[in-house]
């Protein structure tokens, strides 16, 4: 770089200013990475991965006007296979390149994360946890097995604490007026999402499962029909 600087004639001032601006880089690309690590997150895609064309019960132009407004909630409701993880990845991956934090769980972690804390006598110091220290909270699966007593109370004093001071994105395979038999209480769902949905966006995907879409591309389908 120096060699490069005399060579071209670069200022003191200009070549300081570059080594600066490359040693910012540098760092934030660092501060990122150790970010996406700590949020758990199974994979990275964003936006530019997702197959809108695939899905048009998606509003392209409506997820990316919500990309950026990271203090609402985002709720993906849809079958299995149709990109509500994909999304809710995308949704984080934003939150962390601006510098906020974010934690992935599935259903199934927090149910577990939930009766270790109990068992061990720290659930208070695990509520604590996800209600202030992530900026963003994404749990992945909810409604694909019903959260037994212990977690749905759990959650709902989580998401009660985090109303209007932490974000939250949530995907689903069970529309809102099933939520009742996910968190075995009718009351206490209305009371969940009362609260989650005051600001929230919700997406509600209708299409073709991806998994479906690639097996049949490579005949695997066909084949198992046949044989």
């Amino acid at each position: 770089m120096v060699e490069n600087a005399s060579n071209n004639n670069v200022s003191y001032f200009d070549f300081l200013d570059t080594v600066v601006f490359r040693e910012w880089e540098n760092r934030e690309a660092g501060l990122l990475a150790k970010h996406i690590q700590r949020s758990k997150l199974p994979y990275t895609k964003t936006i530019h991965d997702f197959d809108f064309s695939f899905q048009p019960s998606v509003s392209e132009q409506r997820v990316k006007e919500t990309l950026t407004r990271l203090f609402i909630n985002r709720i993906l409701l849809g079958p299995p296979g149709v990109g509500k993880t994909h999304l809710a990845i995308s949704f984080a991956l934003e939150a962390l390149t601006q510098g906020f934090t974010a934690l992935f769980l599935t259903a199934e972690e927090m149910v577990a994360e939930c009766r270790k804390a109990e068992s061990k006598g720290t659930l208070t110091r695990l509520i604590n946890r996800w209600s202030r220290r992530p900026d963003l909270i994404i749990l992945d699966e909810v409604g694909y097995f019903p959260f037994d007593e212990l977690t749905a109370n759990v959650f709902f004093q989580v998401v009660s604490k985090r109303y209007e001071h932490g974000a939250m994105i949530l995907t689903s395979n069970k529309s809102f007026i099933e939520w009742g038999k996910i968190f075995g209480d009718d009351v206490l769902a209305t009371a969940i999402l009362d609260r989650l949905l005051h600001h929230s966006v919700t997406f509600n995907i209708k299409g073709d499962s991806y998994r479906m879409k690639e097996k049949k591309k490579a005949g695997i389908l066909f084949r198992h029909k046949r044989g």
